[in-house]
């Protein structure tokens, strides 16, 4: 008997098998930054997307309840911070006195925890907290009543930069970096 295996029963070889190894090589070099970036961007875009809702529901219960709802940045869950980094949460509560300070026993209308990554969200213009008036417009806002909230990547990819843009009417713009104030 011929002790020979059929071609179509042998293995494969090394050389074929090192053929495999350095293509998906190449396409692994190629397709993980492309991957890191689109999940940046989509991380970074869900974020700017919930502070937008939770402006946009600071402003609606300030109009629902008849009087001003502040929202500002907040580490603990309970207190604003004073500055204008929203990166560590943030909380929403009534605040008859528009006084942007939550009164003792206060019912907070919603906490924002910080974020998990190590993504920066800062506000220019000195805006630590935003108050919206009973008819929907903002009070206090800083400088020239234009407030844009930007949001970097660790890792400043900047096309994943976002940017929130609100003035003083309580109207919102989520702008892509490059358009706008959005640097």
């Amino acid at each position: 008997m011929n002790n020979i295996i059929p071609r179509s029963q042998r293995g494969v070889t090394l050389i074929e098998l090192m053929v495999v190894i350095a293509i998906a090589a190449i396409l692994m070099v190629i397709a993980v930054p492309s991957y890191t970036s689109m999940t940046q961007q989509f991380r970074v875009q869900a974020e700017i997307n919930g502070f937008a809702k939770d402006l946009q529901f600071a402003r609606a219960s300030a109009i629902e309840q008849g009087l001003p709802v502040t929202i500002c940045a907040s580490a603990d869950g309970a207190t604003c911070l004073g500055t204008t980094t929203w990166n560590t949460g943030w909380i929403i509560f009534p605040d008859p006195t528009a006084s942007a300070t939550p009164a003792a026993g206060v019912t907070f209308l919603r906490i924002q925890k910080s974020f998990v990554g190590t993504d920066t969200f800062v506000a220019d213009s000195a805006a630590s907290s935003v108050t919206y008036s009973r008819d929907g417009f903002t009070t206090g806002l800083p400088g020239t009543g234009t407030v844009t909230f930007t949001l970097h990547t660790a890792t400043t990819n900047t096309a994943a930069t976002q940017c929130l843009a609100l003035i003083k009417t309580g109207r919102q713009q989520v702008q892509s970096s490059g358009t706008g104030a959005c640097t």
